[in-house]
């Protein structure tokens, strides 16, 4: 696949980036108006995606970094995801930014993760934080929202 200049937007505004260049496209990956795609993400999740767990007494619904993956690649096929940690204070933060593409152009989102650095818990922070960060940036398309408004 060629590699797309995307231009990444202000969270303020909804606008997409219009690709820069003319692009050759071979998949289907980019054939659908991004409103298109942009629906697809808002669906609600399949039901066998969606994992519980409990914290401090409360059952808390989530889906894994593993099938957000997945579920971007059905939906938003040829996304691309980018990730970068920050250390400091104790704190593993990572800005996790996803960016979808349609047809007539493209958009990102972003979001953070943190884990405490010196973590006892399963995987280490920086693995915690990106998995963390994945999930809040595809929330930010919509993708499994519907999970916070369930009771």
């Amino acid at each position: 696949m060629q590699a797309r200049k995307v231009l990444p937007i202000n969270r303020s505004t909804s606008q997409a980036v219009a690709p820069t260049q003319p692009q050759a496209q071979s998949t289907r990956a980019f054939r659908r108006p991004l409103e298109k795609v942009l629906e697809d993400l808002r669906r609600p999740i399949p039901q066998r995606f969606i994992k519980t767990k409990s914290k401090k007494g409360v059952a808390l619904k989530f889906v894994s970094w593993y099938d957000i993956v997945r579920i971007l690649e059905a939906r938003a096929p040829g996304f691309e995801y980018d990730c970068s940690p920050h250390f400091g204070d104790g704190k593993t933060v990572v800005k996790a930014t996803i960016t979808i593409h349609g047809e007539d152009g493209s958009l990102a989102r972003s979001a953070l993760g943190i884990a405490d650095s010196d973590i006892e818990n399963w995987g280490d922070a920086t693995s915690n934080a990106s998995s963390m960060a994945l999930r809040r940036a595809a929330a930010e398309f919509g993708l499994g929202l519907h999970l916070y408004w369930e009771k």
